[in-house]
């Protein structure tokens, strides 16, 4: 698994940055590539977004500097903004597996990204976990449902071709889907990331958003993913609640922060660890590109030249013949002065 680090990318640039890198990944031209980044002010509606999940006007959201896109990712309307990372796994399913070995579906895909985050919050004693029937990682949950929940709701999932394919059921080894009555969280639970992707020929795209130092205000201009009774959080709230009092969440906080691309390192790390890959750092674009221009080329056999052919002078006899022969008996003599 390779991954980049590419800072604040406008949302239009990172669609189209997205289709290139799926088409590679679909030659086999590149290898599983996490795209990490930053977005300007931007919500996105997935294909079962509802309109009036944006609770503001877009007179109102123009006036504010944010931009709207309609995107073909499964689930409902996000905000993405500074602070706020961003992750793009454009992964082929069919290079991956289960923990038991079987062949990894989508389902399986979005329960490992979760558990990728879980374990990012966990870097910074940040308790986080999943809500059955709410795709996404989430805090302030109650100890019997943090964690690995015994049965989870289907992901946000959409596939190319069908607006409501039926996701593939989960991979033993993993958590299966279950009815949402079941591991419901406590009131206090608060949502720091969100996921929604889309598969096409088996390769992802989309991803996930997992707050960081995000400003929360930006959340009131839509109900997220839909959601109207749970609010959103960040890294830096939760450290602020339950890391400042252990000796673990001090010494983590000033590196929580410090930077976007100190924690896509860390979020790489675990990306590889769950999904089994090792993990190399690709210092840019070009060098991405580069490499999957070298790794198409098919070198042209060498060209071998016919050995040159002998052939006999045509001009020069076998043999003497007979006239040469007299005159070379025949020798004249010599004058006397």
């Amino acid at each position: 698994m390779q991954y980049l680090y590419l800072g604040r990318v406008d949302y239009a640039e990172a669609l189209r940055l997205q289709e290139e890198l799926v088409a590679l990944r679909t030659a086999d031209r590149i290898a599983n590539v996490l795209l990490l980044l930053e977005h300007p002010p931007v919500l996105t509606l997935g294909r079962n977004a509802r309109r009036a999940n944006i609770l503001v006007s877009g007179e109102l959201l123009a006036a504010r500097g944010v931009t709207l896109h309609e995107i073909n990712r499964g689930g409902d309307v996000t905000y993405h903004g500074p602070g706020q990372l961003i992750g793009y796994p454009i992964f082929d399913l069919r290079s991956l597996r289960s923990p038991r070995g079987g062949r990894l579906g989508p389902v399986d895909f979005v329960r490992l990204m979760e558990e990728a985050l879980i374990g990012l919050c966990g870097e910074f004693g940040v308790a986080a976990g999943r809500i059955c029937g709410l795709t996404g990682v989430w805090c302030g949950l109650s100890p019997a449902s943090a964690g690995e929940s015994p049965k989870l709701s289907e992901p946000q999932i959409s596939y190319a071709g069908s607006l409501c394919a039926a996701p593939q059921a989960s991979s033993k080894g993993l958590p299966s889907a279950g009815p949402p009555n079941q591991n419901q969280a406590s009131p206090e639970a608060r949502k720091i990331a969100a996921i929604g992707i889309h598969v096409a020929r088996g390769v992802t795209s989309h991803g996930f958003a997992f707050n960081v130092t995000t400003d929360l205000r930006d959340f009131s201009l839509i109900n997220p993913c839909g959601i109207t009774d749970r609010p959103v959080t960040s890294l830096e709230r939760e450290i602020a609640k339950e890391g400042s009092s252990t000796s673990a969440g001090s010494a983590a906080r000033p590196a929580a922060l410090t930077s976007l691309e100190s924690l896509a390192h860390r979020a790489a790390s675990r990306f590889g660890l769950v999904f089994d890959q090792p993990v190399q750092f690709v210092e840019s674009l070009d060098a991405l590109r580069a490499q999957a221009q070298k790794d198409s080329a098919v070198p042209e056999p060498p060209t071998l030249e016919p050995p040159a052919r002998e052939f006999p002078a045509e001009d020069t006899p076998l043999t003497v013949p007979p006239e040469i022969e007299r005159l070379r008996r025949t020798r004249p003599k010599p004058v006397s002065a």
